[in-house]
């Protein structure tokens, strides 16, 4: 379906708020009550969506090739949006099916529009001329980035699941069903190549036309006035005009964090444990190797990059900010021997009202997309004064507002919001180094995790008051946040679902995994029980140290494993003692390769 529609008046309060890497999570009660009830309609009130909006995920709009139109994924109200970019107005409005949650897009060869349904497991195909869909094909049950190939006239779709899935632009079923590792993001064709992301751990995965994988990249660590940080959190990676890739993403200190009264000291540019970044890899100057980039303090949550035509410039949404920075290749460029040249300010801030989400270059014009209220704002080329005039296309989409999504997000004063370590409401894969607490991953916080307190891997916090008290005031410095404040993010982290699960290669096998977790004389379910795999309790498993039994919910995507991220794969988990602590966490010594390999493969389900 398409209409035209008639715009809204807007509005855009912000809640700055800062959260570190801790399993932000909530314990009941966190219902509102009547007298909790907010005026959504008092921009000033605390605000609570009527279905509480997905955490960003960011890139989620096109331009044509044309610069003439432009084609928005709206994941909050499932919604593809297309607009006339020359006569400035909304051209039409598809409606998707509730909980598709579309996210990236792109154009092929023929004007047709393919954008990937990110909790819907299709692709769907949307004709930007006559504003309908015209296909809709079942691809993966998390379909992340997708690219066309040209030479081949087909899509490539990467998968959360692992599975690198090829079909035809036009109708037809799949052609190629590859698969890689899990935790894919981003696809982009080069020659008969192609180029993948792993979102987490920010590596690229060159695959060759025969679909074996070519090499494996992980991008290098960077060294920031004597303390080194680790590359995460690819957010988005594209083709370069002028040949490679850039990807926009975080990086984690590696360097012990010290909890101090008041904040976690640390180091970088602005005293932040994780600064955003531009990197590229296979550019014509680069001799095979990254490029390393210079840290942007300022890209608080940076969920989406565009480049120029001419490769010269980027544009980088800081969504934790509100911010769209712009800067050039060169600025980014480090040279070593300059202290000073690690860490950059963008050239540009544009700020903009509306919580921006994606970004595109339309020749000399920026276009952004925001997400509430839903819009799209033309940046155009800078003036005399340096300043870019913002053209606004307002969309009719219903308030999507909520309080606990901002809170999440957003940070306008600081380098962090608490999606830069749980982005997407998962986690960055990252362990960090707390003084003097040592080593602890940073953990999940979707898929009901309310139901798991008392939290962190020590077990230290009762519930949502006990981490806000002790986390966000005393350790961070934040300002108290009133009670029903708290429900409302409360509310919001409960919302979160699990990420979709990817169908079993092998269903024997992970039948017998089965009978054997459950099986007492290896007794995994003595702990790992009930609707969230734990029974919440705290145990020694032979690590040293009593810890949280971790809920087993989606754990074959979160990678590495135990609390110090010892084990880089599941089956590490159970081969090597000293990481796993042997037969006091589940008795699995006597297991063959074999039964380890359907253990597994079960845990991989859950």
């Amino acid at each position: 379906m398409h209409r035209l529609l008639a715009s809204r008046r807007s509005f855009s309060p912000f809640l700055a708020i800062l959260v570190i890497a801790s399993p932000f999570a909530a314990c009941a009660p966190w219902e509102l009550g009547e007298d909790d009830t907010p005026d959504i309609g008092d921009p000033g009130s605390v605000a609570v969506a009527a279905e509480p909006p997905p955490a960003i995920s960011g890139g989620t709009l096109a331009v044509s090739k044309s610069a003439l139109r432009a084609v928005a994924a709206d994941p909050d109200r499932d919604r593809v949006w297309i607009v006339d970019l020359q006569a400035q107005k909304l051209t039409a409005e598809i409606a998707l099916q509730k909980g598709d949650e579309p996210g990236r897009v792109v154009e092929d060869d023929a004007g047709r529009f393919h954008v990937a349904l990110r909790r819907g497991g299709a692709i769907v195909t949307v004709d930007a001329d006559s504003g309908t869909i015209v296909d809709r094909r079942d691809v993966c049950p998390a379909p992340r980035g997708v690219a066309y190939d040209a030479q081949a006239d087909a899509l490539h779709v990467a998968c959360l699941g692992g599975e690198l899935v090829t079909l035809p632009a036009g109708p037809g079923a799949a052609t190629r069903r590859l698969k890689l590792d899990r935790d894919l993001r981003d696809v982009v064709v080069d020659g008969d190549r192609l180029l993948v992301s792993k979102f987490r751990s920010a590596e690229l995965l060159t695959v060759g036309a025969d679909g074996i994988v070519m090499e494996q990249k992980k991008l290098p660590n960077f060294n920031l006035f004597g303390q080194e940080f680790a590359p995460t959190v690819a957010w988005r990676t594209i083709k370069l005009p002028t040949g490679g890739i850039a990807m926009v993403h975080q990086r984690a200190l590696i360097a012990p964090v010290e909890i101090v009264e008041g904040g976690y000291s640390s180091g970088g540019c602005d005293g932040s444990v994780v600064h955003g970044t531009v990197s590229e890899v296979g550019t014509p100057d680069s001799d095979g190797q990254p490029n390393l980039a210079a840290a942007l303090p300022s890209a608080t949550l940076p969920v989406d990059v565009a480049v120029s035509d001419d490769g010269l410039s980027y544009a980088v949404v800081a969504a934790g900010r509100s911010e769209i920075l712009m800067t050039s290749r060169a600025n980014l460029n480090v040279t070593m021997d300059s202290f000073e040249g690690t860490c950059v300010e963008a050239e540009q801030r544009v700020v903009v009202e509306g919580e921006p989400t994606a970004v595109a270059f339309a020749g000399g014009s920026v276009v952004v997309q925001t997400r509430e209220p839903a819009g799209i704002q033309v940046l155009g080329a800078p003036n005399t004064a340096g300043n870019r005039v913002a053209k606004v296309i307002t969309l009719p989409g219903e308030s999507r507002r909520d309080t606990g999504h901002e809170m999440f997000h957003r940070n306008a004063a600081g380098p962090m919001a608490c999606a830069s370590c749980h982005p997407e409401g998962g986690e960055d894969s990252h362990t960090w180094h707390f003084n003097p607490i040592g080593p602890r991953r940073t953990q999940f916080v979707s898929g009901g995790i309310l139901n798991t307190a008392p939290f962190h891997w020590d077990g230290d916090m009762s519930g949502i008051e006990a981490i806000m008290d002790e986390v966000f005031e005393r350790r961070m410095g934040g300002m108290h946040q009133g009670p029903r404040r708290v429900k409302v993010f409360a509310r919001w982290i409960d919302s979160l679902p699990a990420p979709p699960v990817s169908s079993a290669p092998d269903a024997e096998a992970v039948a017998r995994g089965e009978a054997l977790f459950h099986d007492k004389a290896v007794d995994c379910a003595s702990c790992h029980a009930g609707a969230q795999l734990t029974t919440n309790d705290s145990f020694d498993v032979g690590t040293g140290k009593a810890f949280q039994v971790p809920s087993l919910v989606r754990i074959g995507a979160r990678a590495p494993f135990m609390h110090d991220g010892c084990a880089p794969t599941l089956k590490d988990r159970f081969t090597n003692p000293a990481c796993g602590g042997g037969d006091r966490h589940g008795k699995t010594s006597q297991l063959s390769d074999a039964q380890i390999d359907d253990l597994v493969a079960y845990l991989e389900t859950l």
